[in-house]
Parts: structure tokens; sequence; C-alpha cells
């Protein structure tokens, strides 16, 4: 399946308005009360994972056909406006699943990789981690040092994966590693990059210990190694060794747009907060949603998720009918992320001290969207492509 066709929804707009609202209220009425049990014990209780699982929930942006529900983006990230309303470490636990790792099998896999897979990872029988960042090589990836080389010949015929991961979310619990490595110098027109498919007991894999992070408690992350690892040829992602650059570069670009909608709904839970905050609690005698400063911090906010609402939809329509799966994924997840952090900054001082004590809710906000500035492509990263797209477009039309 061509990546073009796996970004067409098979969802009609009415069944997806029932999946939203389904979705809607398993957040706000299952997951939002039990947060701080979450964040205290830094993980996804069994029953709710259960209940994701029952929901569909690890497999909603995989095509029906592989076991999934089959929604396209614009229909993907209405969902994650929803996930982005509690801890982001709920959306952690299937998120590569239908995201970065499953996009990666849907649109560049072969038939036999997809039935091996697909259908196991939309029941969450099998999770999926995406194995790119790496020491020296997080957000762009022609600077990976993780190594493949081909070993054998005829029926014996395999690769061996030497090198090492870092922050692959997922990886203790993972039972399928979608990994990245260089298999040729880089050169004009090859970046020499190659995609892999290595289950999580291969020998020579070796998960280091969950890393601990500033937020997101309940989301796992560590190192993975690659020591001497031997994997057949028919690991290798769609047969060929060229198209793991561009299985990167794909899966990146929806995943950010993908985590600008998450963005958005967490901005979105900081700015309920923040409201409900100044409407019931007063300074002075005074109630603080009267104050002009704060209603100006609530307006800031306000305008933030408006304007990054739009953004989002507009970055999934233009990713899936294909005019623009680079610029415009790029812009979003650049504004929204940024965005996000703004708010949650403004819905702690609108909190005032309150805001700084733990399990209040936007003290936990205020952690956790940090690490979106971050993964998928920095923000930094973020701005290289947006501006370099734009030059060669330029370039391109002159």
């Amino acid at each position: 399946m061509s990546q073009t066709a796996s970004s067409t929804s098979e969802v009609s707009a009415e069944d997806f308005e029932f999946i939203r609202r389904q979705v809607r209220d398993f957040i706000r009425s299952t997951v939002v009360p039990r947060e701080n049990e979450i964040m205290r014990t830094d993980r996804i209780p069994d029953d709710l994972r259960a209940a994701a699982a029952e929901m569909g929930l690890f497999g909603y942006a995989i095509p029906a056909q592989w076991g999934g529900i089959g929604l396209d983006l614009t229909q993907d990230v209405e969902l994650a406006m929803e996930f982005g309303y509690t801890t982001l470490a709920l959306r952690s636990m299937f998120g590569t699943s239908n995201g970065i790792a499953g996009q990666v099998l849907v649109g560049f896999g072969t038939d036999t990789q997809k039935k091996q897979w697909l259908e196991r990872i939309a029941s969450g029988e099998v999770v999926a981690s995406f194995a790119l960042t790496e020491p020296g090589a997080g957000s762009n990836p022609a600077g990976l040092r993780t190594r493949a080389r081909r070993d054998g010949s005829g029926d014996d015929a395999g690769w061996v994966i030497d090198g090492q991961k870092q922050f692959i979310t997922n990886a203790p619990s993972a039972s399928l590693f979608v990994v990245f490595a260089r298999y040729a110098d880089p050169e004009p027109g090859n970046p020499g990059i190659a995609v892999f498919l290595v289950p999580a007991d291969t020998p020579g894999v070796t998960v280091g210990p969950k890393d601990a992070k500033m937020g997101q408690e309940g989301s796992t992350t560590s190192d993975v190694h690659f020591d001497g690892v031997r994997v057949p040829a028919d690991a290798l992602v769609g047969g060929d060794p060229a198209a793991g650059y561009k299985a990167a570069m794909t899966s990146l670009a929806r995943g950010r747009v993908h985590i600008a909608g998450l963005a958005v709904g967490t901005a979105q839970r900081a700015l309920d907060e923040s409201v409900s905050y100044a409407v019931q609690n007063t300074q002075g005698g005074q109630r603080l949603g009267d104050f002009q400063l704060v209603q100006a911090h609530l307006a800031d906010m306000q305008t933030g998720v408006f304007a990054g609402r739009a953004m989002v939809r507009d970055a999934a329509r233009a990713y899936v009918d294909g005019t623009d799966r680079r610029i415009a994924p790029s812009a979003a997840k650049l504004f929204c992320t940024e965005m996000v952090g703004r708010v949650a900054d403004l819905a702690v001082q609108v909190h005032g001290g309150a805001g700084y004590m733990r399990e209040v809710p936007v003290e936990r906000i205020y952690r956790d969207v940090r690490l979106l500035r971050l993964y998928e492509g920095t923000s930094e990263i973020q701005r290289l492509i947006i501006g370099g797209g734009l030059v060669k477009q330029a370039v391109a039309g002159s």
C-alpha cells in the first residue's frame, strides 16, 4: 500500500463523530480522575490499558484490512486533541503503534511484513517502538551511527546490526523495534539509511533501565543496544534498503501534525483549568477572573488555542491531499508546541502559588509539555525545514 493510499480514511464522518465522542468520554470521565494516580505510580494502570485496547486505540490509524480502524490524519488529529486533554502518558502508550512505528509498516512494509505484525500491533498484543534517535543523532536522521552490514548469501542471507539508540519510547515493554541503521556511507541522492524490523527477543538486543524524566510520568523510555544483532533478509522494511530514509521522513512528518494536535488539546485543558480557577477563587475579596490582567492572560491562552486548532486542521488536510507533507507539518508542530509552552506558563501564573504544587493539573502540564518541543524534531529543526523549504520552492519557481 502506498503512503498516499494509507492516508485515506476508511471511516465516514458520522461514524468518526461517534468514535470521537466515545474517546472524549473515556478521557474526561475515566482517565482525568486518575491522573494523579498515574503520576504517583509512574505507570498506566492495567485496566486503563485494557480499556484503550478494547476501544481500538492501539490501531485507530492502521487500515482496517490490517486490523485497525483506518482513520486518516484529519481524523487522527481530532483524537489527538482529545488525548492531549489528559496526561500525555496515556497517548504515549499507543502513539507509536498508530504513528511513527506503525506508519512505517503501513506505508513502506511488504504485504508479508504487514500480515506478520500490523494486526497484532493494532490489537495491542505487540508494542512497536520507533528506534531512530541515538547519541549524536536526534532530530536529523542523517547523523545515524548505528550500522547494518550484509551477512551471508543465498538462503542464509541477512543483516547484522550494531549500535545504540536513546530515549526510545515504550522500549521496556516493546515486542518489536523498528530500527534505523546506516548500511552505506551517504552520497548525493542516497543517505544510506535502511529500516529493519527487529523483535525485542532477538539475541544481542539489550534494553536499558527506564529513564527518569522531568515529566510525562507513566510513559516509558530507555536506551536500546544492538550488539551483533542478526536478522534475516525479510526483516528489511519494503525489501529495499534505500527506502529507509524516506520512511523516516514520511513518518516523522505525519507524526509532527499529530503532536501539534496533542499540544492543542493540552493547551485547551490548561485554559479550562485556568478559567475555572479564576472564577472559583478570590484575591483580596475579589474574584480572580475580574482582574483585567488575569483576563489578559486568559485571552492570550484562548487565542493560542484557536490559532493552533485551525493550523493543525489545515496541516492535516494538506498532508492527506498531498499538497504539503513537509512545510505545513513542521510549521504546525513549531507553532503549536511553542504555543502550549506559553499557555502552560500562563496557566501556572493564573493559579499563583497553587500552580506550583504537585497534584494540581497545571503543574503537571507545565512539565509534560516541555518535551513536545523536542521529539519528532526540535523547534530548531522545524525552522530549518520551513525556511529551507521556502527557499527551495522559490528557486524551483524562478
